[in-house]
């Protein structure tokens, strides 16, 4: 009888999680922090296996496929800049992506470093 529960939960908590991993992605937008990559990363590979440049539309997010295209609106002035995911991260609270250089040029966020964003996929 206890194997039995023990199974069902397990189950359970299995469907559960497959739901909840499925919800975050089906709202399709996100709001939360953007910063972009440092120099220093230009070349480096990335997640995906590529190499990273600055001069790339590209960016990190920490589950989304990669190849995924994603629209980042800077909520401080409505610029918007779509790039394709091909990293991981960002790893610090509160960010929800990392651009590349390029991209954060777009949405003119390069001298504040950190900005609010919405991404829509």
């Amino acid at each position: 009888m206890k194997k039995e529960i023990s199974l069902l939960m397990l189950i359970g908590l299995l469907i559960f999680s497959s739901c909840a991993s499925i919800t975050k992605h089906s709202a399709r937008s996100e709001k939360g922090l953007a910063s972009y990559y440092a120099n220093k990363f230009d070349g480096r590979k990335t997640a995906s296996g590529e190499r990273y440049h600055h001069s790339k539309l590209t960016a990190a997010h920490r589950s989304l496929p990669f190849g995924t295209m994603v629209t980042v609106e800077n909520l401080r002035n409505g610029k918007t800049v779509k790039v394709r995911i091909n990293d991981r991260g960002p790893f610090v609270s509160g960010r929800v992506i990392d651009l590349s250089k390029k991209a954060a040029k777009r949405i003119d966020m390069i001298r504040d470093g950190v900005v609010p964003v919405r991404i829509k996929y």
